[in-house]
């Protein structure tokens, strides 16, 4: 029986995993959870599942995920964790030699190249959680790196795919929280609206899978079916199909390598429709923004992300107005990020300057 320690517990990712959990107990118990701020729902999980937790909005400490650590003793660890606030937690279950199921696509966005090397040199599994790059890595690891020409992303298009220029200057908040397909939290929803969630998993899939922007290709899908694809180098495409539904990837990631029989609905193709577009990247910039970063390396990625968090935080703040959420992220981005990445504080300076950027923007 596989140990699991959960961050985010109480979140999107978080409640899912429980769900597996709860439905495969011969194959996984819990042995911890964390959660940000929602102090009833953790108090009521931990006492449900009877181990210990922590509560990182007022102790997200080195030492205090150490300690949680330790006192769980985990197989895996699911980080579900929202934000640059997953990275260091990351950081930690790794250089424990912990296998990592990642669903914080900013430990990779920020630090991709320190992570990768760190789970090397621990011997760690970092196993991708976010659907897209879960497709990718299984047909990565079935098909071979070496046969594959192109990575396509899919992009579910969120709930302005066909919205006019105009239209998109006048969106509101509770319009950016509709998304069409995936029930998540609010800043990823924002996010999928803008198609910044995508750049950032663009930034996500060429550290993850050492490819280059030109490698790199986004497809809009407002179906969600199919979670990712790949091209070998004799043309052909390869998919991963599944119904829109974070199981999937989570017990993927909790299964590896194993591929088990689970309680899941199996997926049927009858009555399906799938449809496909190029993504209008001059309507939506931070997804073009986003394979620039890819391009310029070092501390772009940061940046774009950094700025992001904070452009989007203050929309939801009603601060700023939806269009500004990209006008802040290339304004910062127009900064000099040309730092080599050769320390986690490097990472976390980049981060705190792009913010200051970004706040006095606003």
């Amino acid at each position: 029986m596989k140990k699991v320690l959960v961050l985010g517990c109480t979140g999107s990712i978080g409640s899912s995993t429980l769900d597996i959990i709860n439905n495969m107990s011969r194959d996984f118990c819990v042995c911890g959870l964390q959660a940000h701020s929602n102090k009833e729902k953790l108090a009521k999980l931990s006492a449900d599942y009877k181990c210990p937790s922590l509560l990182s909005s007022e102790n997200n400490s080195i030492e205090a995920f150490q300690q949680l650590i330790d006192d769980a003793k985990p197989d895996i660890v699911v980080n579900g964790i929202a934000g640059a606030a997953g990275l260091l937690p990351s950081k930690i279950v790794l250089e424990n030699g912990i296998d990592l199921a990642l669903a914080n696509k900013e430990t990779i966005v920020m630090a991709g190249p320190l992570i990768k090397d760190l789970a090397k040199d621990k011997e760690a599994k970092l196993l991708p959680v976010d659907s897209e790059h879960s497709a990718i890595f299984n047909l990565t690891q079935r098909i071979g790196m070496n046969n594959i020409s192109k990575i396509v992303i899919t992009a579910s298009g969120g709930p302005f795919r066909t919205y006019s220029k105009e239209e998109l200057e006048n969106v509101t908040l509770e319009q950016a929280l509709k998304h069409p397909t995936w029930q998540m939290g609010k800043k990823i929803t924002i996010d999928s609206s803008t198609l910044a969630n995508k750049g950032l998993e663009v930034i996500e899939a060429a550290f993850l899978f050492d490819v280059t922007a030109d490698q790199i290709e986004v497809v809009v899908h407002p179906q969600s079916l199919i979670h990712s694809l790949v091209r070998t180098n004799d043309g052909e495409l390869y998919a991963q199909i599944s119904e829109p539904d974070m199981k999937h990837p989570i017990l993927c990631a909790l299964n590896w390598p194993e591929n088990k029989e689970c309680y899941m609905e199996t997926f049927d193709l009858f009555d399906k429709t799938m449809s496909f577009f190029r993504p209008r990247m001059n309507d939506f910039p931070l997804l073009s923004y986003a394979f620039e970063c890819v391009r310029f390396g070092k501390c772009y990625p940061i940046a774009f992300n950094a700025a992001n968090e904070v452009a989007v935080h203050a929309f939801i703040d009603g601060k700023i107005n939806y269009p500004s959420i990209s006008r802040i992220v290339r304004t910062v981005l127009d900064k000099n990020w040309n730092t080599y990445l050769d320390s986690f504080e490097t990472v976390f300076e980049a981060d705190k300057k792009a913010r200051e950027f970004a706040s006095e923007l606003i």
